[in-house]
């Protein structure tokens, strides 16, 4: 059974999200601040999805984004009644997969969250060869992703989109085709592509060698030898 903190300090939204998806079969955990939130995910690695409120009394949901991130794969998705313009972008780049807006239709929340697990159990479970292009190897696999010699942690979406370039390595592939293929759902917003090529080229292409901009089609994954020829 798939596990899933609700952290909100309102108790009747948290509650009512926890009825919500343990009606869909779901095991609900609540945590009402920051640190209730930071102890529950240190000792429960096999979390499924965090649905995460902004306004905590204590530590907000970005800063526990901000520390929990680089070690938790699983999906971050925030509920929030804030404004979403900056608080989305500033959540997408620090590696949120999703925003839920208060009020929110329950029906509406319950198919998010499936299909965020779904296509986590899809990515989870896709056995694929390690690929290497240059000095980039990543292994679907072990999830992890080496420059040279260096391990390098990305989040699960991430990963996601880096395998997706390096399948498709040499095409260009637009927007649209990358989010329907790493977030595959109507409710996310796909503005996070961009978020997420720059989170990438911040990681492991800091001179833009491999990932490169197509203006007004998409990105395009290059492919390097050793010399740093295309080819």
């Amino acid at each position: 059974m798939e596990k899933i903190l609700v952290v909100d300090d309102d108790r009747e939204i948290a509650l009512l999200i926890s009825d919500i998806l343990s009606d869909e079969g779901y095991e609900c955990f609540l945590a009402f601040n920051g640190e209730s939130t930071l102890s529950f995910i240190r000792n429960n690695p096999d979390i499924s999805l965090i649905l995460l409120d902004i306004m905590l009394p204590d530590i907000d949901g970005l800063e526990i984004l901000r520390q929990v991130r680089d070690t938790v794969d699983c999906p971050i998705l925030f509920v929030t009644a804030k404004n979403r313009t900056y608080d989305t972008m500033l959540g997408f780049e620090m590696g949120a997969d999703d925003y839920i807006s208060k009020p929110f239709v329950a029906e509406e929340l319950a198919a998010r969250v499936k299909a965020h697990l779904r296509r986590e159990k899809r990515s989870l479970h896709r056995k694929s060869g390690a690929m290497t292009i240059g000095n980039i190897h990543i292994d679907p696999e072990s999830y992890e992703v080496t420059v040279g010699d260096k391990r390098v942690e990305l989040s699960t979406r991430e990963f996601q989109l880096l395998y997706y370039l390096f399948e498709n390595a040499g095409r260009v592939v637009s927007k649209e085709q990358i989010f329907s293929a790493v977030w595959g759902t109507e409710f996310a917003d796909i503005g996070t592509v961009a978020v997420n090529i720059k989170n990438l080229r911040d990681k492991i292409d800091k001179d833009n060698r491999y990932i490169k901009t197509v203006w007004g089609v998409g990105y395009k994954l290059v492919r390097y030898p050793e010399n740093g020829n295309e080819y």
